[in-house]
């Protein structure tokens, strides 16, 4: 079947995806993901304190923090710590990516502790925030691994993988994980995040010029369901 996607992917088709554990000798968890030529490097931290507001409940946290490199994109970005404060964008990306994580994870069974992942973009090219939630939950798995070869946890903490995808209307057609090219001309783009068994964790959805119909939207959702098996899989392997 002809494609006039400008990566001449299928429109069903993934970027190629690659997932490289181990990337840091200090962090407990930690792996450089790459959909196509979005780069993100995910690191996660055991760290033996909990938010105040949680003290004395008996579980844990599990927390996310990501930026945006100053040259991950063609142009070079001023870092926000020079402004004070992360932007109204990456908030609302790390937010997200902590809600992924918590949704598959058992808070009581991590005990009094908290992760931290750190999702850095090193080179973008559209899907930063579904690669970061991809690589995340890499990255905490062997968080998790490392503590249980230690005897530090006494159950499950678990509970399946979560991924993320986006998909879109470009041309009319519905497609698959956008790049940079095809997200910036979308006539509606979505992200979702999914878990293995296939229950629904967020779904972020805008139509950039004319609204979508219902039917479109069971397109995009046929898609990401797609998308985000084929990504568990991946996982799945990565961990072995």
């Amino acid at each position: 079947m002809a494609t006039t996607r400008p990566s001449k992917r299928q429109n069903d088709e993934l970027r190629r995806i690659s997932i490289e554990r181990g990337v840091s000798m200090h962090a407990e968890g930690s792996c450089l993901i790459k959909f196509g030529n979005t780069h993100v490097l995910c690191m996660a931290s055991l760290e033996e304190r909990i938010p105040p507001w949680l003290k004395g409940q008996g579980r844990g946290w599990v927390t996310a923090e990501y930026s945006m490199l100053p040259r991950a994109t063609k142009e070079r970005t001023r870092r926000e710590v020079t402004n004070g404060q992360p932007s109204g964008r990456t908030q609302e990306i790390q937010r997200l990516i902590g809600r992924a994580l918590r949704a598959v994870v058992d808070l009581k069974a991590l005990g009094e502790r908290q992760i931290s992942i750190d999702c850095d973009v090193i080179q973008a090219d559209g899907g930063t925030r579904t690669a970061a939630i991809t690589g995340a939950w890499v990255a905490l798995h062997d968080c998790l691994q490392w503590m249980k070869a230690r005897d530090m946890l006494k159950g499950e903490v678990l509970r399946d993988h979560v991924a993320a995808v986006s998909a879109g209307l470009v041309g009319g057609n519905a497609v698959l994980d956008l790049d940079y090219i095809e997200d910036s001309g979308a006539d509606a783009d979505a992200n979702f995040v999914m878990t293995g068994k296939g229950g629904i964790v967020e779904i972020q959805g805008t139509a950039e010029t004319v609204p979508f119909s219902a039917a479109q939207y069971g397109e995009l959702m046929a898609l990401a369901e797609k998308g985000t098996r084929e990504l568990v899989a991946l996982q799945k392997l990565t961990v072995g």
